[in-house]
């Protein structure tokens, strides 16, 4: 038993290893090369196996790659779709969907695709690709594109294999290639990602292909009660972005009137606000509630020397430019050993011709006998050739015929020899200098194909947008005294009710002395001594007058809002069943009068203070002490004042930003 568990064991890692590595490898993740994934690789060589200049049907095209890939037609049409809406390398005829909108292409019997002028320019050629038998081996496909261009950074990619994924952002065509040159010319760069969808970015995040982002969409303000969105963010559509905010509308989060989308060619979602709402404001929640603004996570993984790695923006491009400089290289040396295998040819024909050899061979009866004496016959002319005479030269100047020799121009051949020359010097000057021939290929290619690339994300800052400070306050708070709760669900008085957002902090003052700070709740038992309760607000300044229950004396302090950890109680003053807050006030203090434990020895019992005189310190303060006897009771002076006869009333509940009678807070 044991021994068949090993066995299957066995069997399931091998498989579970093989299946691993070819979903990396062979579908999801990229190659370096060329910065293709496989679908994609084949579908560019079905193109240009099929390619005559005209448009093919996409179905045409999907049938045919499937001699190349092993997958199904769905799996290639989608990519192909892909491929072509990044707008490099096909070019289409027929409706390819939409990227703003969503919306799906037409089946592939009804649209129509062909390489585009850019792909055949710059990832073809047979004499650099190697090529491996195909999934049955009836055909050829290459294992790499000889690719001149950043393919792996100008389209970005998506992928998700078994244990690892990638997240490749699509870079600017034009600053691509300048990056290149200034790889080339040893000047430092720097690359941004560019959206097929425009945007606005903030890019401080971004770690050269890893990292993070935050991208938003354009919004315009048409007038102080319309939004338009003219531009969206990367990873979303029209729909999702519409969908997006108007679960903020049903949440509360925003209000808005109606929402329509007139996208066509270009993005136009047309928000209108409801009444009271205006435009500056609903933009920050935008932002803040709905997909207006998201972040994204780029992984630059790729395949490299047929492993996974995880690489940086310039990394990749140092790869792609060295490969490019070794691709050209190798391209101009193909191309100096066919000019200079052409002018031997034609040096050989023009002596054989004008030296009229080939009447040596008029008497000689056998083959062999004729090539021994063209051989002999071209001895004396050796010097003028680039290298020996072999057999098959022979051979060629015997293949000539006597039409051609009689009408044998020879001026003509003189200036073809003199061009093959020249073009050999010519190409021989650019492998002394490859860093040269290469910078100049890439002006080429920004010079042809550059206006027809413009940046389309503006790269920007994003001011942070705090949620508090931009949520509709759509909840009232109430505070039952005599049951002692607090919440969205308690009904009382307007006096002890505040509105506020689900967003904002609640800070609680009890008449003993503790404060805590708490969450939005639906209901929840505070207790029946709450002296304040209130949104939590950076600007609050508290004036306190407290009795010391030990010394039984009071003391005075001024603090603005303390720091505090959600659900955590702290305390204003030492605990002590005596102790308690006399006065409690917001902002700018104004007078109050304090009435004193009567004294035969003094003069008065009473006593005025202006708050503002004393120092603004930590709550966690002890504060001044206001007199050597005890405080019976404390008014504020604009209040009237109670005779010594009257029971002093409970201070009620304050609100930030109210003001009651006598109250001088700001």
């Amino acid at each position: 038993m044991d021994s068949h568990y090993g066995e299957l064991h066995k069997l399931f890692d091998e498989n579970f290893i093989d299946y691993t590595s070819y979903v990396i490898k062979e579908r999801a993740i990229p190659d370096i090369a060329d910065g293709l994934k496989p679908v994609q690789r084949r579908i560019l060589q079905t193109l240009r196996n099929m390619d005559d200049g005209r448009f093919h049907k996409v179905a045409n095209v999907v049938g045919d790659a499937m001699k190349l890939h092993p997958h199904g037609d769905a799996s290639i049409f989608a990519a192909l779709v892909n491929l072509a809406n990044k707008d490099y390398l096909i070019d289409r005829q027929g409706n390819f969907g939409n990227i703003y909108t969503g919306d799906q292409a037409s089946a592939a019997r009804y649209i129509e695709c062909r390489l585009s002028q850019l792909a055949r320019e710059t990832l073809f050629n047979k004499d650099l690709t190697e090529f491996e038998e195909s999934y049955d081996g009836r055909m050829k496909e290459p294992v790499a594109l000889p690719a001149k261009i950043p393919l792996l950074l100008m389209l970005g990619a998506e992928g998700i294999a078994v244990g690892m994924a990638t997240k490749i952002m699509p870079h600017n065509f034009c600053e691509l290639l300048q990056a290149q040159q200034n790889i080339l010319q040893g000047e430092p760069f720097e690359l941004y990602p560019d959206f097929p969808k425009g945007g606005l970015l903030d890019a401080s995040g971004y770690d050269q292909g890893n990292g993070r982002l935050k991208c938003r969409a354009r919004i315009e303000e048409k007038d102080e009660k319309t939004i338009t969105i003219k531009e969206i963010p990367h990873g979303t559509t029209t729909e999702s972005l519409i969908e997006s905010i108007e679960k903020a509308a049903r949440t509360g989060k925003i209000k808005i009137q109606s929402i329509n989308d007139y996208t066509a060619e270009e993005v136009e979602i047309e928000i209108k606000l409801a009444r009271g709402i205006y435009a500056a404001d609903t933009i920050k929640a935008l932002y803040a509630f709905s997909d207006c603004e998201i972040s994204i996570v780029p992984n630059l993984t790729v395949i490299r020397d047929n492993s996974p790695c995880t690489l940086r923006v310039e990394e990749v491009l140092r790869y792609n430019t060295e490969k490019l400089v070794a691709d050209l290289e190798r391209e101009l040396t193909i191309d100096l050993d066919r000019l200079k295998e052409k002018l031997h040819a034609s040096l050989l024909e023009q002596i054989f011709i004008e030296e009229r050899l080939y009447k040596e061979i008029e008497e000689v009866t056998t083959y062999e006998k004729v090539i021994k004496t063209v051989e002999k016959a071209l001895e004396p002319y050796l010097d003028r050739l680039h290298r020996p005479v072999s057999r098959e030269d022979i051979e060629r100047l015997l293949e000539i015929r006597i039409k051609r020799i009689s009408r044998y121009d020879l001026n003509q051949k003189k200036k073809e020899i003199k061009g093959l020359r020249s073009r050999i010097k010519e190409v021989e000057n650019h492998l002394k200098d490859m860093v040269g021939f290469t910078i100049g290929y890439l002006d080429g290619l920004l010079t042809k194909y550059g206006p027809l690339y413009p940046r389309r994300t503006k790269l920007e800052t994003f001011q942070e947008v705090e949620v508090r400070e931009v949520a509709l306050s759509n909840l009232l708070v109430g505070y039952d005294r005599d049951h002692g709760f607090l919440g969205t669900q308690v009904k009382t008085d307007p006096d002890y009710s505040f509105s506020c957002s689900e967003y904002d902090r609640i800070l609680l003052i009890d008449k003993t002395g503790w404060y805590k700070v708490i969450n939005v709740t639906d209901k929840l038992f505070v207790g029946h001594d709450l002296m304040w309760v209130g949104k939590v607000e950076e600007d609050l300044l508290f004036n306190l007058i407290y009795k010391e229950g030990k010394q039984n004396l009071s003391y005075v302090k001024r603090f603005r809002m303390p720091k505090f950890i959600l659900e955590k109680e702290y305390r204003l003053f030492p605990e002590h069943r005596f102790s308690q807050i006399q006065l409690l006030s917001l902002g700018q203090g104004g007078r109050v009068k304090i009435y004193l434990t009567p004294s035969k020895r003094a003069k008065s019992n009473t006593m005025e203070l202006d708050l503002n005189e004393f120092l603004v310190k930590g709550a966690g303060a002890i504060g001044k002490r206001i007199s050597g006897r005890p405080v019976r009771r404390v008014a504020e002076m604009a209040a009237a004042a109670p005779t010594e006869a009257e029971e002093p009333q409970p201070l009620g509940l304050f609100k930030p930003g109210e003001k009651k009678d006598g109250d001088q807070s700001s």
